[in-house]
C-alpha cells in the first residue's frame, strides 16, 4: 500500500510539473544580466530579449546586476528558484573562465545551471596602430620571437576577454608578450591609437568603428572563417598564423538547475522563430557578429560548449598565471 501511494505522489508531482511548464510563463520573465546597462553584454541581451518575448508573450525584463567581473549576478541566478521566471545571461567570462579566475566561487556553470540556448558568438580582432609596422600577424610573432617580452598587448583589465585572448594567443604561438592592464576597453583602445602600445584582441563588433574610421588597423581576425562584409581582406589567424586557432567572446542564457526541460524547450524554441528574422539576423552580421549553425544554439550543445570551455580556459589561466581573488 505504502509503494502505490509512493508511486501514486510521484505521479501528482509529475503532473503539477507538466501542468506548471504547460502554462509557462504566465507572467513577466527576468533575465539577470551581471553587468552594468548600457555595455556591449547588456545591449545584446536586451536586443535579443525582445525578440524573445514576442514569441512567448510575456515581457523579459533585463535586471542588472553588476560586480566582480559578473559572478555576482551569475551566483544571484544560481540561487534563484528553478520555476522558470529567472534566467542568466552568461558571458565567457564568468561561466567559461570563472572557476579558474577565482579560487572561491560559490556557483559551477556546469552543475548549478541548465543552458538554455546559445546567443551568436562575437570574433576578436586583432588591432594595431595606423603607423604599426606590422602588416599582418605572422610578422607580429615574428617580431616577438625575436625579442622576448618587448610587444606589448593592452586589455580591458585582468581576466578579461581581451587579456585571455590575448594569453590564448600567445601560448599557441609560443611568444612572450607583455600584458598592459587598463580600466575598460576605452583607455586601452586609446593607448593602442597613440601608440602607447603595439596591440589588442577587440571586440569585432565594438572595433568596427575604429577600423572603419581609420584610426587602427586590423590585422586578424579569432574565428576560423573571414569576414569579408565586415572586415575585407583580414584574414583568421587559423589560415596561415596558428592552423586551427579559434576563439570567441560568447554567451548564452541559462536557468538554474531543475527547471523544468518543457520550460527551456519552450524558451528555446521562441529563441528559434525570432532568429527566423532574417532582417535581423542580418543586421547583426553586418555589425561583426558570428552568426551559428543551428544545432549550437540547441540546450544540449550548448551545455558541453560550457563545459568544453571551463576546460580550456583553465589551463589557459594557470599556464599564464593569471589570478582574481
Amino acid at each position: 500500500m505504502k509503494f502505490l501511494k509512493t508511486l501514486g505522489a510521484i505521479a501528482l508531482l509529475a503532473a503539477s510539473q507538466f501542468t506548471h511548464a504547460q502554462a509557462w510563463p504566465a507572467k513577466n520573465v527576468t533575465w539577470i544580466v551581471p553587468f552594468a546597462a548600457g555595455g556591449p553584454t547588456d545591449a545584446m541581451a536586451r536586443d535579443i530579449a525582445d525578440k524573445v518575448s514576442r514569441q512567448l508573450g510575456q515581457p523579459v525584463i533585463i535586471e542588472n546586476t553588476p560586480g566582480a567581473g559578473g559572478t555576482i549576478g551569475a551566483a544571484k541566478a544560481a540561487k534563484a528558484p528553478a520555476d522558470g521566471y529567472t534566467f542568466l545571461v552568461g558571458h565567457m567570462g564568468y561561466m567559461g573562465a570563472g572557476p579558474a579566475l577565482y579560487k572561491k566561487l560559490s556557483y559551477d556553470p556546469v552543475k548549478d545551471f541548465e543552458a538554455v540556448f546559445r546567443f551568436p558568438d562575437t570574433p576578436l580582432v586583432m588591432l594595431v596602430g595606423k603607423n604599426s609596422p606590422y602588416k599582418n600577424a605572422g610578422e607580429l610573432v615574428a617580431a616577438a620571437k625575436a625579442q622576448p617580452g618587448k610587444i606589448n598587448f593592452s586589455n580591458a583589465g585582468v581576466g578579461s576577454t581581451s587579456h585571455l585572448i590575448a594569453a590564448l594567443f600567445a601560448a599557441r604561438a609560443g611568444i612572450d608578450v607583455t600584458q598592459v592592464a587598463y580600466k575598460g576597453a576605452a583607455p586601452a583602445i586609446n593607448d593602442l591609437i597613440g601608440g602607447q602600445v603595439d596591440a589588442m584582441f577587440d571586440q569585432s563588433n565594438t572595433a568596427l568603428p575604429q577600423v572603419q574610421g581609420g584610426r587602427l588597423n586590423a590585422i586578424a581576425l579569432t574565428s576560423l572563417t573571414a569576414m569579408p562584409q565586415q572586415y575585407p581582406n583580414v584574414p583568421p589567424l587559423a589560415d596561415k598564423t596558428l592552423p586551427g586557432f579559434e576563439a570567441a567572446t560568447w554567451y548564452g542564457l541559462y536557468a538554474p538547475k531543475g527547471t523544468a526541460k518543457d520550460i527551456v524547450q519552450k524558451m528555446h524554441q521562441s529563441y528559434l522563430k525570432a532568429l527566423a528574422d532574417k532582417a535581423w539576423t542580418e543586421r547583426m552580421a553586418g555589425q561583426g557578429i558570428h552568426l551559428l549553425p543551428e544545432a549550437q544554439y540547441a540546450p544540449d550543445a550548448f551545455a558541453k560548449h560550457t563545459a568544453a570551455e571551463v576546460e580550456r580556459w583553465r589551463k589557459v589561466v594557470r599556464d599564464a598565471k593569471i589570478q582574481l581573488d
